[in-house]
């Protein structure tokens, strides 16, 4: 696969999975034991192409899956899982939220008037200055930008995107500091030496020292269909966890 520019694919792919305000999805709602107990939305299509993904039809053929929601749709559908569920924690999921940018402040708007904490999950590609002044708008919200390897060259191989996508992102990071937005970096570290792991920390430092305080570790869950995958893209990570033997404290 030819490296490609991951905001050309974004607005590819919105002509597909957005309608207005309207996003696609193709799960909703979904409970889960993540973060304690969150209630998801899980939409169609993301911008990158990882060789680790567990989303399969929903990425690689949004066209052909999922619904259209509106933004109240979602909310109601997620907080009434939650309510169920006893959750404290919503989120949209599955593939990259930020491709739908009105559909998401919407539903952030409506979040923003309950209890609940939303969970903005994102690969920070699409986290530009004016997007993150609207985020910086919400209480109720946490970022958590997912950084796919630990260098240009890693991010590049995993997501099949530029190199230079990664200082792009590591730039966006830098505005939700600026912006005071409360937020975490997990990065992928399966394919990833120490040293490398060492270097990128040193360069986080530069940013903020918080990002390391928060420094969240992520690794590749072996669903079969992700074993599929990493064998077609001829990659093997040097660290992996199966379904059922996932630590707690990635949990």
């Amino acid at each position: 696969m030819s490296p490609f520019d991951c905001r050309a694919k974004a607005q590819e792919l919105s002509d597909i999975v957005v309608k207005d305000t309207a996003r696609k999805y193709y799960r909703i709602p979904r409970g889960g034991r993540w973060y304690g107990g969150i209630a998801t939305a899980d939409c169609c299509g993301c911008n990158l192409r990882c060789v680790f993904c567990w989303s399969n039809k929903p990425r690689d053929n949004p066209e052909k899956v999922g619904e259209f929601y509106t933004p109240e749709k979602v909310f109601n559908e997620i907080t009434h899982c939650a309510q169920t569920h006893n959750y404290h924690l919503l989120r949209i999921s599955g593939n990259e939220p930020t491709i739908a940018k009105k559909h998401l402040l919407k539903v952030l708007s409506l979040v923003e008037k309950t209890k609940y904490l939303f969970i903005l999950e994102t690969n920070g590609t699409l986290l530009d200055e004016e997007f993150v002044v609207n985020l910086s708008k919400f209480r109720n919200l946490h970022v958590r930008v997912s950084l796919k390897g630990t260098n240009p060259e890693e991010f590049a191989m995993l997501t099949g995107a530029f190199p230079e996508t990664f200082d792009m992102i590591l730039d966006h990071v830098k505005l939700l500091v600026d912006y005071r937005i409360r937020f975490n970096l997990a990065v992928m570290l399966s394919f990833s030496p120490d040293k490398h792991t060492v270097m990128l920390k040193e360069l986080l430092k530069k940013i903020s020292p918080t990002i390391i305080e928060n420094f969240e570790e992520e690794y590749v869950f072996l669903y079969p269909h992700v074993v599929k995958r990493l064998k077609k893209a001829h990659v093997e990570p040097l660290t992996a966890y199966t379904p059922g033997g996932i630590p707690k404290k990635l949990i």
